[in-house]
């Protein structure tokens, strides 16, 4: 053991004289043995390529990893039921971000630290590839506290044993540090500066003030609160998930920074889940690392802009990684369902994952770009292809050749008649505007787009589409999915999703990539600078039922420059 460094020479001391008492994995391989409900022939709304596990209840995508050419996630898991609780990091690994292979339960509740629950938390690297978890445990006093986890053995590819230190808590609230017991979560995958210290951020809130705690570590053992936040804003309440991470300003796309990278060449993006509104936002800025201090060119509490998200519809709890495989930074996260709490209970199991995302910095410097990993393509078959066509106002077209509930399809507009977009005397939400002009609403330049798991009547159907209109003499593209028509099942939410793309119709074409996966529509408007995610479940458009279009419902015609549309096939996900 004379080469290991320090931190990896305590692990290993860890492991060898703890590692019988503190990993034990029975309880959990016990409760895997229970029968999955998944039948094709009742679960129409089962996703065949994004992620999910064969039953029960998921959500945070926990620190996934690469490590020894394998990707590793792990989820919040209820392994006894389709609504939260019990929660344990399930664990699954993958070759391609695709397919995946399920494994027993990484972290489960053992210690005192955690025996009222597993949290979220991430996964960080340590000298020599020796990787390391972080997470959030419940105490007996229903404390959030902070623990630290470590492989069993590092030279299985699989990972499949943990032991937790027996120094567990790491972090805590105390008396003396003032930190609300209940507010207390999250740890982010740590950054190593400059001066040998490593330092992570726990989410936090005092009243209604959102805070980044930051702490800092020699060891990765001992841990001290820094003396202020890494950043904190008034009135944005909890900051859940939070994630902190480099981009390359001014690079090439899809090129990724390991988490520790600095220097005058990257902007630093703080990403928080804010509890309050159930949705992630992130910042673009400036990290001082000899201060520790982060400075958003917009943050909150700026009132001259909104801050932006990753995702405009249901999308949660999200945790980048740096593949270094690949060179990128991939994004990973959970969508919750749209159903009532019964049928989710009925049907036995509730939230998926998006699809992988590579994420990089816009050119402009202002916002990210997000797109499906290129693994994904792996599943396309049967492609189609339409020549340049006008899609004229009013009129319909129907995508033949590819299985509609599950599939994969790219389309860009030309506008022309830009004198026929429709004035927007004032500003007004994208969100309330898409519900106010949804698909069934006739516009000057749009609504044009499509409609996915239609039914061929069109009781039902989920518009995913563009409106151009003029304000203060500039064009200003909407971007929505409209599912308020998707379902004849009223219980669902069916709340229309929208934003507004920063996109110059005038010099560019209006692009649009939809993933559809029987009750997920995934969506990227203008390249990927836009992103709205929506769960639907309909009654009609189901299986070889469901059907898709394109269509223009405004006075103005558009061209269609490309459609290309393809079949997906099934990703291996659950070992079958």
């Amino acid at each position: 053991m004379a080469n290991l460094s320090p931190i990896i020479l305590l692990l290993a001391l860890f492991s060898l004289i703890y590692g019988n008492a503190i990993a034990s994995h029975h309880v959990y391989r016990n409760l895997q043995t229970q029968q999955s409900s998944d039948s094709s022939s009742n679960q129409p709304y089962r996703t065949a390529y994004h992620f999910q596990p064969p039953k029960n209840w998921i959500n945070d995508p926990n620190g996934p990893m690469r490590y020894k050419g394998l990707y590793h996630l792990f989820y919040q898991y209820n392994p006894k039921g389709s609504v939260w609780g019990n929660i344990v990091w399930a664990h699954s690994v993958s070759k391609d971000l695709v397919n995946w292979i399920p494994l027993d339960a990484a972290i489960f509740p053992s210690q005192p630290s955690d025996i009222n629950g597993c949290w979220s938390g991430s996964a960080t690297m340590l000298p020599g590839g020796k990787p390391v978890i972080l997470y959030t445990g419940i105490d007996p006093n229903n404390h959030q506290v902070q623990n630290l986890a470590f492989p069993k053995n590092f030279s299985d590819p699989f990972l499949r044993e943990w032991i937790k230190s027996p120094k567990n808590p790491l972090m805590a609230p105390t008396v003396a540090n003032k930190i609300n017991s209940t507010s207390f979560r999250d740890p982010t995958t740590a950054w190593k500066g400059k001066d040998g210290y490593w330092r992570v951020l726990i989410g936090n809130k005092v009243n209604s003030v959102g805070r980044a705690i930051l702490y800092k570590s020699k060891d990765f053992v001992n841990w001290v609160e820094a003396k202020q936040p890494l950043h904190s804003a008034q009135g944005t309440g909890m900051w859940e998930c939070p994630d902190f991470f480099p981009v390359l300003n001014n690079g090439p796309i899809n090129v990724g920074l390991d988490t520790s990278v600095d220097g005058d060449h990257v902007r630093h993006v703080l990403k928080v889940s804010l509890d309050d509104k159930k949705h992630d936002y992130y910042l673009i800025g400036t990290y001082d690392a000899s201060q520790d201090v982060f400075t958003p060119d917009n943050g909150f509490e700026d009132n001259s802009q909104p801050v932006l998200r990753y995702d405009y519809g249901k999308y949660y709890a999200s945790k980048t990684i740096f593949d270094d495989g690949k060179n990128r930074r991939v994004l990973f996260g959970w969508v919750n369902e749209s159903s009532s709490q019964n049928d989710d209970i009925k049907k036995g199991w509730s939230g998926i994952h998006t699809i992988p995302r590579s994420i990089w910095l816009h050119k402009s410097g202002k916002q990210l770009i997000q797109w499906p990993v290129q693994e994904i393509e792996n599943l396309r078959v049967n492609p189609v292809n339409w020549p340049t066509r006008l899609l004229k106002g009013g009129e319909l077209l129907q995508v033949n050749g590819i299985t509609a509930v599950q599939a994969d399809v790219e389309i860009s507009f030309q506008v022309r008649e830009f004198q026929k977009a429709e004035v927007l005397k004032n500003w007004a939400d994208p969100q309330i505007l898409c519900g106010m002009k949804g698909a069934g609403v006739k516009g000057g330049i749009g609504p044009f787009g499509l409609l996915v798991l239609a039914s061929k009547d069109l009781q039902e159907s989920t518009a995913v589409f563009f409106r151009i209109f003029r304000y203060q003499n500039k064009n200003l593209v909407l971007m929505c999915s409209d599912q308020s028509r998707s379902s004849l099942n009223k219980e669902n939410d069916m709340t229309p999703f929208g934003t507004f793309v920063d996109v110059d119709p005038l010099h560019e074409n209006l692009s649009l990539r939809t993933l559809i996966d029987h009750s997920v529509v995934e969506s990227f408007g203008g390249e990927g600078k836009a992103c709205i995610t929506s769960r639907v479940y309909p009654t009609l458009a189901i299986n070889e039922k469901a059907q898709l279009y394109a269509f223009n419902n405004g006075t103005s015609s558009v061209r269609i420059t490309r459609l290309s549309a393809w079949s997906m096939k099934k990703a291996n996900i659950n070992g079958n």
